[in-house]
């Protein structure tokens, strides 16, 4: 049995379905997409889900802001709540960091980032809980908050799907159909195929043995990355979510009145399976997240750990994603997100719309040769040029 569809695309997760819907902005509609399971059942619904524009990198800080319009405007978009929660967001350095700082919002100011500089007294009274004393400077984006992957990933599908779109769950594709060094469509577990003229592939920590056996190499660690839930044991109120960079942790409010922590301190990362790793925080992870919550929110006078868990990220050498065509005509991937595919959903969607149908963006602040796969092979990596010290992945 077979099919036929202009695109197929390789993953139902939340970049997947980005991508359909980007495409169905464009008009092209003849499109499926193919899901092992369920839309958004890997590790998309395992983001921690902060949205800020604070990159180092001004291409990733354009994509974004792009981002962030999309959440702003959901409700008209789609016709629904994903969940977007408008907090605002607050990054504290110290002394080494300050000048890192603030040129890095200089230039993502250049690129449309809505990002200030503010003292020490108005961090305190939006967190009222913290201790400040540590921190030599902090940055401010009012329009920063935290979102709901799974609920933005079902809403692309679903925006996509009633244009023409067809999602296929339960659809396991096991391998590309070839004719040379072009890619013709995908074959399915039940040796079904989809031909197709262009095949994306957006299966995230499963795309290096994917690729591997058609001389691809998309050069992914899977990184294991804990999160845990505290009772703060106070009444929050309206607080940001604040990226600690002195402590290297993450805290962001859970509408429930709960504590999202996260540890910002990669230099150290355990690889894992994807498909068999512990689905909790460890007792070291927890032990950390007491010291590091506690010592940063003396404030959370009558704090508990109430759960935890854990995904993958789908890790590149340098901590960012590949979004580019292949060396195989008609492959295109979009993969390595390092834990920041959720903000960056919807110009990534874009972007590979854009690859697919032009060859090129047409954002001009997001040229499509910073995201090429072929930059580990040149020994180009894509950098920040005001790296954090202690903190280098947070570009």
């Amino acid at each position: 049995m077979s099919e036929t569809a202009d695109v197929v695309i390789v993953g139902g997760g939340i970049e997947g379905c980005a991508a359909a819907w980007a495409l169905s902005q464009r008009g092209i509609t003849d499109v499926v997409v193919a899901e092992r399971n369920t839309v958004a059942s890997g590790m998309t619904g395992k983001s921690s889900g902060i949205v800020r524009c604070h990159y180092g990198v001004s291409s990733l800080a354009a994509m974004a802001t792009v981002g962030l319009e999309v959440f702003e405007k959901a409700e008209e978009i789609f016709g629904d709540d994903i969940g977007f929660r408008q907090t605002g967001y607050v990054v504290g350095v110290g002394e080494p960091n300050v000048d890192a700082l603030r040129k890095s919002m200089a230039a993502q100011r250049a690129v449309g980032v809505q990002t200030e500089e503010i003292g020490t007294d108005e961090v305190a009274r939006l967190w009222p809980f913290a201790d400040l004393s540590p921190f030599a400077a902090f940055g401010w984006e009012a329009r920063g908050g935290y979102g709901d992957a799974y609920q933005t990933a079902q809403a692309f599908a679903v925006a996509a799907r009633g244009v023409g779109v067809r999602i296929r769950q339960g659809a396991m594709v096991t391998g590309l159909l070839t004719n040379g060094d072009a890619v013709t469509g995908v074959r399915l577990a039940d040796d079904s195929q989809i031909s197709a003229g262009s095949v994306v592939v957006a299966t995230g920590v499963w795309t290096r043995p994917f690729l591997a056996p058609y001389g691809i190499d998309v050069p992914i660690r899977v990184v294991r990355e804990q999160i845990v839930m505290v009772s703060p044991g106070v009444e929050l109120g309206p607080v940001p979510v604040f990226s600690d960079l002195v402590s290297l942790q993450y805290v962001r409010p859970e509408v429930g009145g709960d504590v999202l922590f996260g540890n910002s301190d990669l230099s150290d990362v355990a690889t894992v399976d994807p498909d068999d790793y512990l689905n909790r925080a460890t007792e070291d992870f927890v032990d950390l997240t007491v010291d590091k919550v506690g010592t940063r929110f003396p404030g959370f006078t009558d704090a508990a750990i109430t759960t935890s868990y854990a995904g993958c990220y789908d890790v590149t050498p340098d901590w960012n994603p590949v979004i580019s065509a292949t060396s195989h005509d008609g492959l295109f991937v979009a993969a390595g997100f390092s834990g920041h595919g959720f903000k960056i959903a919807p110009a990534v969607g874009r972007l590979v719309a854009d690859l697919v149908v032009d060859g090129r963006s047409n954002d001009p602040r997001i040229p499509e040769t910073d995201f090429r796969l072929s930059r580990f092979a040149e020994g180009e990596l894509l950098k920040s040029p005001y790296p954090y010290v202690g903190a280098g992945q947070m570009r």
